[in-house]
């Protein structure tokens, strides 16, 4: 392959990228040096492919630590583990932020139904996170099947009232990008307890938003507005069970029993981790970002354990193979980031009230499959000075640069005018286990987690050379 190479300033020459100097080309008094920016991507994926630590820290992520859902004890041994991994990784300026989060508990819950005088039949749930609960009381009522909102606004109030609404929305099979398919189908307006329950229902019970054909549940996250008079429960079932209720329903009446002692017990402090690696030419901030809490029934190996090791990995490797950096290059390990989001909040409101210049903010939180390229969601200038570093990552996989959306732990940073970027992954199975009991660490590929490190790290290195 014809090498290409990028004109440097003769002042970087200096400047290390490994224990090695960069090659270059002999200069002549007067001229320019050049970085072979195909051996500096090559240092990288040797030096993170043979040595990588990713794969074991997320063993003992998922493994030695377990579910780790805010304002529990499991996030809080989740904090100390990754401050220790920073420590590690050879990481000095290391910090907490402060982070309010809602103590919610899921506490016991079922649901049960029956058609006539048949007995009842326990079928497998999931509350929605923050979802308000029954008392521990049964709420039982008539099952009413709706399947798109112009069915619902077809409904009176009166064919609505006391009823629990069974919403079996499936992905759309033809979307080939499954997180197109799943933001597509959680966006409808369908799965809102909120317009539920402001049309008089009691309850709302949804198909789990996943590619799967089995019986598991997968959580999701309510919303219920501020006008809401009354906040009904709501919950959701595996896809074999909402087929089958739906079968069910559309021959005779259906009654659901529900049994949930969720509540809301005020607010916790929790810590997003900070760890960075001061710049040597100036102050500016490159971020790197993922949530490191999970639901609180899951290991979270994929969503979002995978990005926190891989976060973790990127500064490892740069101060293994002796990068001096430019810009600060910092991680930030965010809390609540599954039922609240109050830790990107936090972070982005801090970079306000500081004035921090940062130039670039980079987030992972697909899952830890074979990467596949980075999702830019930045002015087109940016984008296609991105588009020309296209020859140093195809040999990695590295192809799509066409996306353009922002993963929701680094999109408040929008706002302050930060170009940012996402991994973009092969997220075919992703929507398998997500937010599931069954997102655990066997599921996780040791070469493909590496490899979306490598990817990082070598796109974290053009950034910091070149912006």
């Amino acid at each position: 392959m014809k090498k290409i190479f990028i004109i440097l300033p003769l002042f970087l020459s200096g400047f290390l990228f490994s224990q090695k100097k960069p090659q270059k080309h002999p200069a002549k008094k007067g001229t320019v040096a050049k970085f072979n920016y195909h051996d500096e991507f090559k240092k990288i994926s040797d030096e993170i492919l043979t040595n990588g630590e990713a794969y074991s820290n997320l063993g003992e992520l998922t493994k030695g630590i377990g579910p780790r859902f805010s304002a529990t004890p499991g996030y809080a041994k989740a904090s100390e583990w990754a401050e220790k991994k920073l420590k590690d990784a050879g990481i000095q300026n290391i910090w907490k932020q402060d982070v309010k989060v809602p103590v919610w508990i899921r506490g016991k819950e079922s649901l049960q139904i029956k058609s006539g005088n048949g007995e009842w039949k326990n079928i497998r749930m999931l509350s929605f996170g923050n979802s308000e609960g029954t008392g521990g009381k049964d709420l039982t009522a008539e099952l009413l099947l709706v399947n798109d909102m112009t069915e619902l606004n077809a409904l009176t109030s009166a064919q609505l009232k006391d009823k629990i609404i069974f919403v079996n929305s499936p992905l759309d099979q033809k979307v080939v990008n499954t997180v197109d398919a799943y933001l597509i189908t959680a966006k409808s307006k369908l799965l809102s307890a909120s317009v539920i329950g402001k049309r008089g229902a009691k309850g709302l019970i949804i198909r789990s938003l996943t590619t799967a054909s089995d019986d598991t549940p997968h959580a999701k996250m309510i919303y219920y507005e501020p006008d809401d008079r009354v906040r009904i429960p709501a919950i959701t079932i595996g896809v074999k069970s909402a087929d089958e209720l739906e079968k069910l329903l559309k021959k005779q009446k259906v009654t659901a029993k529900l049994n949930l002692s969720a509540e809301t017990k005020g607010e916790a402090v929790n810590q997003n981790i900070i760890g960075e690696i001061p710049g040597n030419k100036d102050g500016k901030v490159i971020v790197l970002g993922a949530q490191l809490d999970s639901w609180d029934f899951a290991e979270g190996a994929h969503d979002d354990g995978s990005g926190v090791v891989q976060c973790i990995e990127v500064l490892r490797t740069l101060k293994a193979l002796g990068f001096t950096n430019n810009h600060t290059i910092r991680v930030v390990l965010y809390a609540n980031s599954e039922n609240g989001g109050q830790g990107r909040d936090m972070y982005a409101s801090y970079v306000k009230k500081k004035d921090e210049k940062h130039i670039f903010a980079l987030g992972t939180d697909s899952g830890g499959y074979s990467p596949r390229g980075f999702s830019l969601d930045m002015p087109p200038q940016r984008r296609r000075q991105i588009f020309e570093w296209k020859n140093y990552f195809l040999p990695y996989g590295i192809y799509d640069f066409d996306q353009t959306y922002a993963i929701q732990d680094i999109a408040p940073l929008k706002k302050l005018d930060i170009p940012l970027a996402e991994l973009v992954v092969d997220t075919q199975r992703y929507f398998d286990y997500h937010h599931s009991v069954e997102d655990t660490f066997d599921k996780v590929n040791k070469r493909e987690l590496l490899l979306g490190a490598v990817a990082m790290t070598q796109l974290i290195f053009m950034i910091d050379k070149n912006w």
